[in-house]
């Protein structure tokens, strides 16, 4: 099927503009949904430091006369980010749609829900096996010397920060295997860059956790790095199909 390249500027403009209203609605109704939701929001946030801030008392604190306001905003744009993600995904699909060829399209359907449930799955990852042992070690680290009293501007920033970092890390193997399917980047440049992904995956590890030990740095670059070697199987996989298959086996029969 034909690209779509007879349509002009200004219409491409005039759908553009639709589109991000339509996604800024969106992410207002999500927000809104979350400021409804707050005191729900924050509880499930909260969790993971099981019941070790403010000094044994459950929750944290807030010294600052505008820090939960602040807050609240932060948490309602985050969370209307990830209420809304299936609805800015798809004003982008059908943004690019009439840009694309009939397989290109096949692969846009393919991989964009995938885009989605990857991000959604490092966040989980990010909260259910990450931030327990990470707040664990900040929130009893020094107990015998000083109490815990966290503010909770500072405890949101580093839950957030964790969750929406670790959402675009398992986007990797996802980008790899776009990457692949496009001809940008072989497999075996992928296999290739196996010698640096180690170092960069504990360097990502250090500035994505707020603390020095290795051990929690090292929760953040294991899973980069079986991503990156996921991410060069999917590579390969894109790289494979059956007319390609075919050929091989005529030129090994001749």
């Amino acid at each position: 099927m034909a690209r779509d390249t007879g349509r002009p500027l200004r219409e491409h403009l005039e759908e553009l503009r639709w589109r991000l209203l339509i996604v800024v609605v969106a992410l207002l109704m999500g927000a809104g949904v979350c400021v409804a939701f707050f005191r729900s929001i924050i509880a499930i946030m909260v969790l993971p430091a099981q019941g070790r801030l403010a000094g044994g008392a459950g929750g944290p604190i807030y010294t600052e006369l505008t820090e939960i306001l602040s807050v609240t905003v932060k948490v309602a744009l985050l969370g209307g980010f990830v209420l809304a993600l299936p609805v800015i995904v798809y004003q982008i699909m059908m943004f690019v749609a009439p840009g694309l060829t009939r397989r290109e399209r096949r692969y846009a359907v393919t991989i964009f829900p995938g885009a989605i449930l990857s991000f959604l799955g490092g966040a989980a990852f990010a909260y259910f096996l990450i931030l327990p042992p990470i707040l664990k070690f900040l929130l009893t680290f020094g107990g015998d010397v000083a109490v815990p009293m966290i503010r909770i501007a500072s405890y949101i920033n580093i839950v957030v920060t964790l969750l929406f970092w670790m959402g675009l890390i398992f986007e990797t193997p996802l980008i790899m295997f776009v990457l692949s399917k496009l001809g940008v980047v072989t497999p075996q440049t992928m296999a290739g860059g196996r010698r640096y992904i180690v170092v960069v995956a504990f360097v990502a590890g250090a500035l994505i956790t707020p603390t020095f030990d290795p051990l929690n740095q090292a929760l953040v670059a294991a899973p980069l790095i079986a991503l990156y070697e996921l991410g060069i199987w999917l590579a390969k996989l894109a790289r494979w199909s059956p007319r390609r298959r075919r050929r091989r086996r005529r030129r090994a029969g001749t």
